[in-house]
Parts: structure tokens; sequence; C-alpha cells
């Protein structure tokens, strides 16, 4: 049976041609770390002699998906080593994010050296969390480490944790609630999935933060408390915790896997720009998918294959049909007449184009005239919310019709008039506002938007920065110019829609609102509401800028 479903799993998808061998299947084995912790893990052992391995490290247990994954490698004549991180899956010790990957992945490759099947040939393959136990090893594996797969993951997490310096709420306490939920009885954890996760909304909308996990939880959860305490850009706390300044020191080729609404997309393409500026370019594929999206589960393991079939060949008793070359990126673009596209380098050249904010509501390609600005008012007791974008729940993330939240008197909207061509824009994307504020603490959260025919506004990229007094100083105005990072995005604008861009004080629960006090991240409790001025004339020329691209065939789908 399990060599039928590894057959049907590689027919449908669609992967090169093998004949799978038999796989003999070690579970629970101790692979014992430095200080003494037993890390277990499973073992998928293909028959052929002199197989490479590649080395999976995972927090979320060792079943469902990893075990056709395991069985897949092994078939295809790799041994399969998918081990639980320390205090998860059964493994000793205590999860401690991104704490022990580093030692426990070197002491994992030290174990696999002294089996009498290793054959000195080492791949590694992870999804999220799993990616980020890949780069704090790649670096110390040398040579050994013949190719990666990293999916929607990256070699430094501080960044999206407190993107645009404020803090990634729903992600982070979505994840420590996640994982605290691996520990409780299968049945409790499908009733609060039935009823909709009320701890977890509770635990969202609750100040201060420093209580918000016993909410979600009912217990304490050690991360999440440290990462409210260490959020500036000085905490010492992260310097061990990210591989940022590992990644340049990789030579083994890199597949990264990633979609345009996924939470760690900037930070995984600062990765890859570190590696094309290093001699090592990485393949790129970014698709229309969120972190959790059914399609990115497929992708990835069809391009992880496929690499590994490249990169860490199988032994040669299970030979895998070599593939046609493959372009270094492909990429889907989105909207309408979009499709995949094969690009030689990631980001392809385009003219970076301003749209600039006009008086009344206007979005348009030329400069700004004399204005008065515009006004909003942000209240964080009735925060501004979120809709779609990267979040961590699938089933919350990507597209969705934003005229709910435009409808709000404290969200500006400036839309442009229909387009009578396509607007094809690819690669990253800022604005510049300026904005002037009665009080000196703020938020600031830019939105693209796509309003079809119909007048529906969907999302397409955004950003938020948090202002303080310190990092953005006043011109004589007393206007504050602000940078903001949006997303990079690929994506056709239908001749007939509209650009849109809104601007509003914050996008919560996706970010932790701001309470205009400066108060402490995790202990604010005093919510000040404050107004706030948007300009756009000559002398402050609030915009959108998009690389805006030439028209491209599409290819066929991925």
């Amino acid at each position: 049976m399990p060599d039928l479903v590894t057959r049907l799993a590689s027919a449908a998808l669609r992967l090169p041609p093998t004949r799978p061998g038999p796989v003999r299947v070690s579970r629970d084995l101790p692979v014992r770390a430095r200080d003494g912790v037993v890390l277990r893990t499973d073992h998928y052992a293909p028959a052929a002699r002199g197989a490479p391995t590649v080395l999976i490290r995972t927090p979320y247990g060792r079943g469902g998906p990893l075990r056709l994954l395991g069985r897949l490698l092994a078939a295809r004549g790799r041994h399969a080593v998918i081990q639980s991180c320390r205090g998860t899956g059964g493994s000793g010790g205590t999860f401690a994010p991104l704490v022990h990957e580093r030692d426990d992945g070197a002491d994992t490759l030290d174990w696999l050296r002294r089996q009498p099947w290793w054959s000195g040939q080492l791949g590694m393959f992870g999804v999220s969390y799993q990616g980020f136990a890949q780069w704090a090893l790649a670096a110390d594996a040398g040579e050994e480490l013949r190719a990666m797969v990293a999916v929607v993951t990256a070699s430094a997490t501080r960044d999206s944790t407190y993107a645009g310096e404020s803090f990634a709420l729903d992600t982070v306490l979505t994840w420590a609630e996640l994982l605290h939920a691996q520990t409780v009885p299968w049945l409790a954890r499908q009733w609060e999935l039935k009823r909709g996760q009320p701890r977890l909304a509770a635990a969202l909308e609750h100040l201060p933060l420093a209580d918000a996990d016993r909410v979600a939880t009912g217990v304490t959860i050690p991360f999440f408390q440290e990462w409210l305490r260490h959020h500036t850009p000085q905490a010492a706390y992260w310097r061990t915790r990210v591989f940022a300044d590992q990644v340049a020191k990789v030579r083994a080729p890199v597949v990264m896997v990633t979609g345009w609404h996924d939470i760690f997309l900037p930070a995984q393409l600062d990765d890859h720009a570190v590696l094309r500026a290093a001699g090592t370019p990485p393949r790129l594929v970014i698709g229309p998918w969120t972190h959790g999206s059914p399609g990115l589960f497929v992708a990835a393991l069809r391009e992880g294959l496929a690499w590994l079939d490249e990169h860490l060949p199988a032994a040669p008793r299970s030979p895998v049909a070599a593939g046609p070359a493959r372009p270094p990126v492909r990429i889907h673009v989105s909207g309408a007449g979009g499709g995949w596209r094969d690009l030689p380098d990631w980001p392809p050249p385009a003219v970076e184009t301003a749209w600039h904010l006009q008086p009344g509501g206007e979005l348009a390609a030329r400069p700004p005239v004399a204005s008065t600005p515009d006004a909003l008012r942000y209240d964080p007791a009735d925060p501004t919310p979120s809709l779609g974008g990267p979040l961590l729940v699938a089933q919350r993330a990507g597209p969705v019709d934003n005229r709910r939240v435009e409808a709000r008197a404290d969200v500006l909207t400036y839309t442009s008039a229909a387009l009578t061509a396509p607007v094809e824009v690819i690669g990253p994307v800022r604005a510049e506002i300026h904005v002037r504020s009665d009080l000196p603490y703020l938020d600031v959260f830019v939105r693209l938007c796509d309003v079809d025919r119909r007048g529906r506004s969907w999302n397409v990229c955004d950003g938020l920065v948090r202002v303080t007094p310190e990092r953005f100083p006043a011109d004589p105005s007393g206007a504050l110019r602000i940078p903001v990072p949006l997303w990079p995005t690929a994506y056709r604008f239908a001749a007939g829609h509209r650009l849109r861009v809104q601007v509003s004080g914050g996008a919560h629960p996706r970010w932790a609102r701001n309470p205009g006090t400066g108060e402490p991240l995790g202990k604010a409790v005093t919510l000040r509401a404050g107004w706030r001025q948007v300009l756009h004339d000559p002398a402050h020329p609030s915009a959108l800028l998009l690389p805006v691209v030439h028209s491209a065939p599409s290819q066929p789908p991925i």
C-alpha cells in the first residue's frame, strides 16, 4: 500500500519518471544532542547503496505530509531523515524558537556522519520554520551540503516579526496558539476549531499584549513574552536568533518557493539578493499563494523534488530522468491577462512610476497640485481592521474585497481614472506619505488595490510603518515624510480597471494597534485617539511608486 500511495502521489504531482524502490522506515530513533537532550527522528531508507541524505527538522510533528515526503524521497533513491525539534514531537528539552537550531542541527549532522549508510552528500528541505532550521545549519554544513529547498521561509525572522517596526500580532500570536495546540488532546482541539477559535479572537483584541498569550491558550508562552520585550532594532536578543550573516557563505544551490501574499516574502527576497551578490544565484519561484495555500504545498513538492533530482542525484540504482534546464526565476503575474512568466533575474527591469495622491481622492501619474490636506482620526479603541493580505492562516489571507474597510471614516482612499490600457507592475513597491499628526506616536498603513469594473476593490500589496519621534524628523511645517515599503508584487491591472491607494492609521490585528502613547509594546493599556493629515501638495508630494514593465507572453502553468 505505501508503494501504491507513492506512485499515485508521484503521478498526481507530475514528477519526472523514476523507478521507485522499496523503502525501509525506522521511527523514533534517538539522536542525542551535545547537552544530552534526545531528538526523536524518523529514517526513510532506500534500498540502494551510496544514496544521499535529505534532512528535515520540524517543530510540527513527523506525520501527515512529512510521511508522504519521506516516502517520496526514499522511493526516489535518497535517505530521508525527519527530526522533531527539541521540545516538540516527542523530542526532549523545551522548544525555544531559533535558539537551539544551529547546535541541534550540527549535532544531527554529526550523527549522520557516523551512520553506515552516510554518503557524505546532504540536502535539506523545509517549509516555514523548517526553513529557519535549514539556514541555521547551512553555512556550517560546508561542502557536504549539496542542495537546499527553502519554502516560504527566510534566514532572519526579526524583520518579519516587527515589520515596519510595529509588531506582527496576528502572525505571532496565531503561531504561538498553533504550537500550544499540539500539546492538547485532539478532540479538544477540533472543538476549539469548530467554535471558530474564540479564545484566539479574544486574545487578538486584548490589552495589555503581555496577557494575550494566556487569553489564547491558558498558559504563558515564553517566546511570546520575550518577543514583546525585545522589539527594538538594537536588541541583543535577536543576534543569535537570525542567520542572515551566514547566507553569503552558503555555496549549495538553493531553490526558493514563495507566494505574493506570504508573510516572509520580503525577507526571503533579501536572502535571494544576498545569494546572487555572493555568486550563488538561487532559483526563485513566486506564485499566487499565501503561507498556507494548498497550491503552495503542491508546487513546493514538485519544485523541491525536481531540484534535488538536479543537484542531489539519487543513487545509481534509482535513476531519475534529467529534465530540461529551468530559468532562474519563475513568477505568476496576478490580475487579468497575467499568468506564469520565466525571467532571467529578479527583479526585472522596470520604470519606477509615481502615482501621486491628488485632491478630491484622486490618484494620478502626474505631479501634485496645490491642495489642502486630507484628514482622518485614528482611534486605537476602535482600530482600523485588516482584511486579507499576508497572514498565517490561509483561509483569511490573500486578496479580498476591501469595500467594507474603505467605507470607514478612518480610511482615506485615492482612486485613478479607468485605465485605457493595461498596466503591469513587477518588482518592489514603495510609497512616500507626508503626514502631520497631533500625536508623536502613530502608524502609517498603505495598501494598493485593483478596483474592477463592478467596483470591487481587491488588495494587491501593502505595508505599514510605525512612527516615533526619533525615527522621522519633522520639516518646518511640522510634516513628516514617511517612506513605506510595500510587499513586492507582480500584477497586471486590466484596461477599464482603476488603481486605488488606501492610507490609514493601522491594520489590526495583523499589526498590533498603536496606542498613541509610546508605552512599551507589551504593557500599553492607555489608548489615545488622534487626528492626522495626509498632505499632497508640491512641497509634500505623497505618492505610490510602482515598477512598471512592458507586457510579456504568459507561460504554461507550474
